[in-house]
């Protein structure tokens, strides 16, 4: 499971990196909980918690169906 997560990070880092920033995979824990690291101009951006959870959250749930949560580690 945790490298279809990563091929869906893959999809949205280009998108991030556009703006300066980026996302870091630490971990896919077996009840469906990925554990991600905002870094460069996400890192401490007030928008990050939205990036999180409209946008990577949403992205990697559309392709793993299995992950029920993305958190900030």
């Amino acid at each position: 499971m945790k490298e279809k997560v990563q091929k869906a990070i893959d999809l949205i880092r280009p998108g991030l990196q556009a703006d300066g920033g980026d996302v870091e995979l630490i971990d896919v824990s077996a009840d469906g909980i990925v554990k991600v690291r905002l870094t460069g101009a996400c890192h401490g951006c007030p928008m990050s918690q939205m990036t999180l959870k409209m946008g990577i959250e949403k992205i990697i749930k559309k392709e793993v169906p299995e992950i029920k949560e993305v958190i900030a580690a």
